[in-house]
């Protein structure tokens, strides 16, 4: 009878080391950093415009891809009416704004009385794919997005987040992680309900 005692106390305790690995694994990597303009009243920003986002990962589509689930996401958010992108390359083209990914206080108002929007989106991309250590991979996703109003030309809003990464499950039994687009969502999620609300 204690031997069968002692094998299931023993049982209870690997399975309790498990759930607490797989636990502590679930989160590999995660941070969220915001700021937000105490005087601004984020609700009288309805309408934003996305411009093109840097991007300084290894992956040369990051900008684009991270772009367009991020004016997806906001669109589907409900709350906000995001220009589409088409308009706003249009627009930048013709107000000769050379660097779309960082226009200049006096471009974000100009530009943003062009599209009637009364907020500018820029973003940074600094990881984008997969990372390695040793014999473990996983995928990973660092972004910082700001929202500058057109009125001042003014950021009122930015807001990092990183989301993904090697945790302890990937460490002790390998794996590739997440995928991709569920880290992407996730990073862009919360960077949204942060950003301007």
């Amino acid at each position: 009878m204690k031997k069968r005692e002692r094998g299931m106390n023993i049982l209870r305790r690997t399975i309790l080391c498990l759930v607490l690995v797989a636990a502590a694994g679930g989160c590999a990597s995660s941070s969220l950093e915001v700021y937000r303009d105490p005087n601004m009243d984020l609700g009288a920003i309805y309408t934003v415009a996305v411009m093109p986002f840097i991007n300084l990962s290894k992956d040369q589509l990051a900008s684009d891809r991270v772009r367009d689930v991020f004016m997806t996401m906001l669109l589907a958010d409900g709350r906000m009416y995001v220009v589409p992108s088409g308009e706003v390359a249009r627009q930048v083209s013709l107000a000769g704004i050379a660097n779309p990914y960082a226009p200049t206080n006096e471009e974000v108002i100009k530009l943003g009385k062009m599209l009637k929007a009364q907020g500018v989106i820029t973003g940074v991309i600094r990881e984008y794919g997969d990372v390695r250590a040793g014999t473990s991979t996983a995928n990973v996703i660092s972004l910082g997005v700001q929202l500058t109003e057109v009125d001042t030309g003014k950021v009122v809003s930015s807001v990092s987040s990183t989301k993904g990464g090697i945790g302890l499950m990937e460490r002790m039994f390998g794996g590739g992680g997440e995928p991709m687009n569920d880290v992407t969502e996730k990073a862009i999620k919360d960077v949204i309900s942060k950003l301007i609300y």
